[in-house]
């Protein structure tokens, strides 16, 4: 590394690969991650078997102290895997991983079928690792791993371990062609690169087993973004720059939103970096289409002009329930799937000057003390990492009113009530997020579709709370969903919740919810006639 330290070092070629196999139509992971490495790991801090997907859909960063490591160690060596020399090995790599032996490894370790693999259903996500110290600990980590740990910990390892972990490993893999959600890499092949860009695009390779995919025309890199109307929303962008951005010369950054400009100025980020640069705004309270541009002086962003939808999240009531209704043959559904965002990590650059004083001498035969000092200082970076989180919690009860209800468990045809809290837990300031603000609910009798229930904020803040409205067939205007009748005994009515809009500048956080009642007879049981 040219720099080493016995606290801060690596040796060329101690690395690996995390590999998972991944269903190849949905890009859903059938296995656990499994580590390779040709060499021995002992005594290794390591953040479990996390793959760059997990990562990138909300899973947090999480030290495993005190969890033995455990890893293959291939029969026929690896190829090197992190080049020391600045390049990269793709070619080997590539051959390695598409041989017969490497994929019978791989399917063997992951408990997947080999004949199904080859066949095209399922395919390898494959992630460098680097086995290094830093600040005299032993740790293992993909890129992915390494561009999180510096965001949290202030850059501790660009400070340190840069041409590792920010150059040679990063740039170890990546893609020539878009695939389960990670962008084809076409910037800088040879220069440092951003934690942004690391987590988001690079140290990684996925192998296919059927023909390369047909590419979309035209630029898949930003998608559109999505809001609901009326609410507290952020917009954000990352800002690069090739050249150190100091107070002296910052850079600026206009949102252009709805006829409103947001100006964010006096951005400072050292050379080679980038940083997430956002505006929080409020939706209008009527769903419509619009276009956000953004105007950047003394940087750049690969985004510049993008459309966000505002929709209206119409709650569709369902229907009054009728004790006529029947549904023969039905039976309980599973709850969805949706996937959900529980973490969020960004950052803030700010530098300060680190003053050098040198005496410059002007002395002469006359005046020998001539002179005068100047400040040959220096911008010193610091990076300030932020982080929210998102728990929440749902309790699902037979209403107030229902007379036999006993505990969680009652007849069906009477009203559940429900009572919903999502917890933010965040180090940054108002300014950097929203809080949660939108809940809704789906139902089992109609397949958790068609219809939900848009729920009330009783309160709300960092710790937000959710109820039923009113409904509109109750008698007595409870808060209350009514369970169906037909619904089977000696069975789970599960309510399904999902809590959205939790904006941070890392994008929306959301939490999925679920809770239920014991449904054991039917209202019917509660009325009957005593005759003499």
């Amino acid at each position: 590394m040219g720099q080493g330290t016995s606290a801060n070092k690596w040796t060329p070629g101690n690395d690996g690969v995390r590999i998972t196999v991944v269903d190849a139509k949905t890009g859903t992971a059938v296995s656990s991650p499994v580590d390779f490495t040709n060499h021995s790991q002992n005594n290794v801090l390591h953040f479990g078997k996390v793959n760059k997907l997990q990562y990138k859909t909300g899973t947090a960063l999480s030290l495993r102290s005190g969890v033995a490591y455990s890893y293959i160690k291939p029969s026929t060596a690896m190829p090197t895997i992190v080049s020391s020399s600045g390049g990269n090995n793709i070619e080997a790599i590539k051959r390695y991983f598409c041989s017969e032996y490497a994929c019978k490894m791989v399917a063997q370790h992951a408990g997947v079928n080999y004949e199904a693999m080859i066949a095209g259903q399922y395919k390898l996500l494959v992630e460098p690792i680097a086995y290094f110290t830093h600040n005299s600990q032993y740790y293992c980590m993909t890129a992915t791993e390494a561009g999180l740990y510096d965001q949290l910990s202030g850059g501790a390892l660009r400070k340190t371990m840069t041409s590792l972990t920010h150059k040679n490993l990063p740039l170890s893999m990546f893609l020539e062609y878009s695939d389960l959600g990670i962008s084809a890499w076409t910037g800088n092949t040879t220069d440092k690169q951003s934690n942004a860009d690391i987590i988001s695009t690079l140290g990684v390779g996925i192998v296919w087993f059927t023909e390369i995919p047909e590419q979309p025309e035209g630029d898949i890199e930003a998608p559109d973004v999505e809001y609901r109307t009326d609410t507290d929303v952020i917009t954000a962008v990352t800002l690069t720059t090739n050249r150190n951005l100091t107070p002296d010369n910052p850079a600026t950054v206009t949102f252009h939103i709805m006829g409103t400009n947001y100006r964010i100025r006096d951005i400072v980020i050292p050379a080679g970096d980038s940083q997430i640069v956002w505006v929080k705004w409020h939706t209008p309270s009527t769903p419509q289409t619009i276009s956000i541009t953004v105007s950047v002086s003394g940087a750049y962003t690969a985004k510049d002009t993008f459309v966000a939808k505002i929709v209206d999240l119409n709650e569709h009531i369902p229907p009054d329930p009728l004790a006529t209704d029947t549904n023969p043959g039905y039976s309980v559904p599973p709850l969805p799937t949706n996937p959900q965002k529980t973490t969020a990590n960004w950052g803030v650059w700010s530098c300060y000057w680190v003053p050098v004083w040198v005496w410059c001498d002007h002395s002469t035969d006359e005046d020998p003390d001539a002179g005068h000092w100047v400040d040959e200082g220096y911008w010193e970076f610091e990076y300030t990492g932020y982080s929210a989180s998102i728990t929440g919690s749902m309790s699902l009860m037979p209403d107030d009113i229902v007379p036999t209800a006993s505990g969680k468990t009652m007849k069906s045809g009477y009203g559940v009530k429900t009572e919903v809290s999502a917890t933010l837990s965040t180090n940054a300031s108002a300014s950097h997020i929203t809080y949660p603000q939108t809940a809704f609910s789906v139902f089992p009798e109609f397949n958790y579709q068609t219809y939900l229930r848009l729920l009330k904020r009783t309160s709300s803040g960092k710790i937000a709370r959710f109820t039923f409205r009113e409904n509109e067939f109750s008698t007595y205007n409870r808060t209350v969903h009514f369970t169906p009748l037909w619904f089977p005994d000696a069975t789970k009515y599960t309510v399904y919740t999902q809590v959205w809009d939790t904006w941070t500048p890392d994008g929306m956080l959301s939490v999925n919810l679920n809770d239920y009642v014991s449904i054991q007879g039917s209202l019917y049981d509660d009325w009957y006639t005593n005759r003499e």
